[in-house]
């Protein structure tokens, strides 16, 4: 097997906490399965190499999981010592080998994928490219759209006035959340969305699980009026056979996929028809080496992309993909970082720094509440 001469010397793990400025909600917490979310929490990995080489990844969970990720990468994180950093392949294999008795997916896979993207960081900045083109980018900008202005803990005047100044600050579409007890409010606040943005913007709704089958039908088809782009989890995550049964009744296009941990459940989505528009989300699935496997998949059975949360990875990954796809504008994750995304026209424009294009910040370092270091 050819090898370089380069390899592994140490990675660094944190444990770092993200406040969130106002406690979030969506139909989970109306329906009483969640509580308002109020903190993020990431485990960010940092590869270093003999040769003084540097890459860093990050996963993340909301709610509950993130202790239990960084448990699980302090245990894996020490087979890569002493490897050639440029097999990710075959490293993202060894380290769900090294953890396989817990599984192919979810929390497992999760702890592998802040690994993962340190690994294609690293790669990317060593051949002093965007990972959008090492990998193949087949566009400089992705259409985005904004989500987090659309919560339902936010009042409609504010919600509102969120989408303007998404708007005005060049993003190209808004999504708002649905989903709540009372579907004529689901209703009532789409209109007045609708109506305000005019027929032009793209606008999208998410359910987040919170309807059964009977629920969504009736949903989706009082829907069509507005014009979405698509309707984003209708149904629980799972059920991929209600999820193909609206794909075909409705011309609104059917949306989810971002609550799957792992390809072989996408795949399954995908194999069911359950969705027009696929959303993985890279940290949840296991990065971005599984994350290419299942866009080849998706890109074959001509499904349009529209990765979840994450923009800082996703959109090297959006670009990437051979049909017009779309990422997600989440601001929450700004203060991490010491770098912004540019925002035009519509568009997110790829950095055109090397890797993923981000540097830790001070902030993240002050809400850093664990650190591990192997060597």
């Amino acid at each position: 097997m050819m090898t370089s001469a380069d390899r592994i010397a140490r990675v660094r793990l944190s444990s770092v906490y993200l406040p969130l400025d106002t406690p979030v909600s969506d139909a989970k917490v109306l329906t009483g399965r969640q509580r308002p979310m109020t903190e993020i929490a990431f485990l960010f990995a940092e590869i270093g190499t003999e040769q003084g080489h540097e890459g860093i990844g990050f996963a993340y969970s909301k709610r509950a999981g993130g202790p239990g990720q960084y448990a699980h990468a302090k245990e894996i994180a020490g087979n890569l010592v002493g490897e050639d950093p440029n097999d990710i392949a075959r490293l993202w294999d060894k380290l769900c080998w090294a953890g396989a008795s817990v599984g192919r997916s979810g929390l497992s896979v999760q702890a592998i994928a802040a690994l993962d993207v340190a690994l294609w960081d690293m790669k990317a900045k060593r051949a002093s490219l965007p990972l959008a083109k090492l990998l193949g980018a087949h566009r400089d900008s992705v259409r985005c759209y904004n989500t987090s202005g659309g919560f339902l803990h936010a009042p409609i005047e504010q919600v509102l006035d969120n989408a303007s100044a998404a708007l005005e600050r060049g993003i190209g579409g808004i999504k708002i959340k649905v989903g709540q007890p009372d579907t004529r409010a689901d209703l009532a606040r789409l209109k007045a969305v609708r109506e305000h943005l005019g027929e032009q913007v793209p606008l999208m709704v998410d359910a987040n699980q919170q309807w059964d089958r009977p629920t969504a039908a009736r949903m989706g088809r009082a829907m069509e009026e507005y014009g979405l782009v698509w309707i984003e989890e209708p149904l629980d995550a799972y059920d991929h056979a209600g999820h193909a049964a609206l794909a075909a009744a409705l011309d609104t296009p059917i949306a989810t996929g971002e609550m799957l941990t792992s390809v072989g459940e996408h795949a399954e989505l995908i194999r069911a028809r359950g969705a027009d528009v696929i959303q993985p989300d890279a940290p949840r699935i296991g990065g971005v080496t599984p994350f290419l496997r299942l866009a080849a998949l998706a890109e074959h059975e001509k499904l349009q992309l529209a990765p979840h949360f994450a923009m800082e990875i996703h959109l090297h990954l959006a670009a990437a993909y051979a049909l017009e796809p779309w990422v997600e504008h989440f601001e929450w994750l700004e203060p991490l970082f010491n770098e912004r995304l540019e925002i035009r026209d519509g568009r997110m424009l790829v950095p055109d720094r090397p890797g993923i294009g981000v540097t830790l910040s001070e902030q993240a370092a002050k809400w850093t509440a664990e650190r591990y270091e192997t060597t």
